[in-house]
């Protein structure tokens, strides 16, 4: 039986690719999902890829993670960097957290420089776009391997 990821999306990421001179490219949020469904496939894994604009859904979705996913993959977008509620819901989930951020959180404003949900995280990748999701995805599948 293939592992199950969630891979949530916080805040505006269904907005991605609409502003093509911003921080996150031109690749629309459904082309996004479609290569990471594909990608997920190729890895032998099942994906379960979401977004909300509500922090507290997040946190059911992560809560439902602990009896229904393997790993979660997250992008809290603009709530990574205040939500303890996130934080403490990825703490109570067992396996790999891997969080992936489409620009380079680094690089800009000085409040995006740390991030609530790093604390919970396995691993971040972030700054390589839609390819950090699929990387982020590759990780997952390795760290589930026996």
């Amino acid at each position: 039986m293939p592992h199950r990821v969630f891979f949530l999306n916080g805040p505006n990421a269904n907005l991605y690719g609409l502003d093509t001179n911003g921080s996150y490219g031109s690749e629309s949020f459904a082309s996004i999902e479609a290569r990471c469904q594909r990608h997920a496939a190729a890895q032998g894994l099942t994906l379960d890829f979401r977004q909300s604009n509500h922090e507290g859904v997040l946190v059911d979705w992560i809560q439902e993670a602990r009896l229904n996913a393997d790993a979660v993959v997250i992008n809290a977008a603009g709530l990574s960097y205040s939500s303890v509620p996130i934080l403490d819901a990825l703490l109570a989930f067992d396996g790999p957290v891997i969080e992936a951020h489409m620009s380079n959180i680094w690089k800009r404003e000085r409040f995006r420089h740390h991030s609530c949900v790093s604390r919970a995280a396995t691993g971040v990748i972030a700054g390589l776009g839609a390819l950090g999701y699929e990387l982020a995805l590759t990780a997952v599948a390795e760290l589930l391997k026996p």
